[in-house]
């Protein structure tokens, strides 16, 4: 690997000057600019980024650990935290934990051997006792999991129950909950709305395991609707769930909405690619991401901040499962 030394040593320059070219810090004249960079092209010179952030304490990468790649609500999660950090000048280590504290904690050990500059988490796992060797920069996005450590959250309850009121609103009288894991503090929430707005009402209550899961959805519905054969209205716990039910609604020749009506919650872009298009509750994923980032890049360089909780608002999108289609 060629050294910050050799590259010196062929321009024909201190190793002080060919550092200040590399880091556009200090005056070098123009000429011998070029001639460090010329060096640099032609030896195909790659800083060392370890070296440099032992020495300057900074390695320009941030953590970010979430639970589910395959869930596109989290991959819209890392696009806008991506925007603010790339635009910082850093780049992100991404990791999947599958929901695995034992996963989440060999990735923050990693990190901290990286020199990562702070971490975002998305965990259900993680308490305080966690993460007392972990002397990091730390925002938990999604979902609080201590109150020393800031975070970017929506009110579940009251987005849920929006979701339940709407369906009623929509003549819905039987209508059914898919519910998330019960180690989610977000999936909990949403089912303890469905089931205070549905004995508000003096309504049956029904609830069928989706697991956040597309093909568990799919397969839980079914099961539902032959315990259950007159549901009008379905409440899917997360967006990927619900467009686990449509299919099974399709499948069994249930027309929606007119037989059934939908709601999801999440706001993921998958709700306007299936036909018909699924009411959901919507989450502003994207500004959820770039406030996040923002209070990270906030802490990592020491700056003031404001509000350590923060908590977004949900938005009703009304689309065909509730709608006929008329807007």
């Amino acid at each position: 690997m060629i050294t910050i030394k050799e590259v010196a040593k062929y321009a024909d320059v201190s190793v002080a000057t060919v550092s200040r070219v590399i880091n556009n810090k200090g005056y070098v004249q123009a000429e011998t600019r070029q001639k460090v960079e010329e060096a640099i092209r032609l030896l195909n010179y790659r800083p060392n980024n370890v070296a440099r952030s032992l020495f300057k304490k900074q390695s320009k990468m941030i953590g970010y650990i979430v639970p589910d790649i395959t869930n596109p609500y989290f991959p819209q999660l890392v696009r806008a935290v991506e925007d603010v950090t790339v635009k910082a000048g850093f780049t992100t280590f991404l990791c999947n934990s599958d929901d695995d504290l034992q996963k989440e904690q060999m990735y923050l050990e990693k990190m901290l051997e990286n020199h990562i500059d702070g971490v975002i988490i998305v965990s259900n796992n993680i308490e305080a006792r966690h993460l007392e060797n972990i002397h990091l920069p730390i925002v938990a996005l999604d979902r609080v999991f201590h109150e020393k450590i800031p975070s970017v959250t929506i009110d579940n309850y009251d987005g849920a129950r929006r979701a339940v009121m709407h369906l009623l609103e929509n003549g819905c009288k039987k209508i059914a909950h898919l519910k998330g894991p019960e180690i989610i503090e977000n999936s909990n929430l949403r089912k303890k709305a469905y089931e205070d707005v549905m004995e508000e009402n003096k309504l049956p209550i029904i609830i069928g395991a989706g697991n956040y899961q597309f093909k568990d959805a799919e397969m839980t519905m079914k099961s539902l609707l032959e315990l259950h054969p007159d549901i009008d209205g379905v409440f899917a716990g997360n967006d990927v769930m619900a467009v686990g039910v449509l299919k099974a609604l399709n499948r069994m020749r249930i027309h929606v909405p007119e037989q059934i009506k939908l709601v999801g919650f999440d706001g993921i872009e998958w709700t306007e690619t299936v036909s018909p298009e699924i009411t959901t509750i919507a989450q502003p994923i994207y500004d959820m991401g770039k406030k996040a980032a923002t209070m990270l890049m906030e802490r990592i360089n020491g700056q003031a901040v404001g509000e350590d909780h923060i908590v977004l608002e949900t938005e009703l999108k009304v689309r065909e499962t509730t709608n006929n289609g008329k807007f």
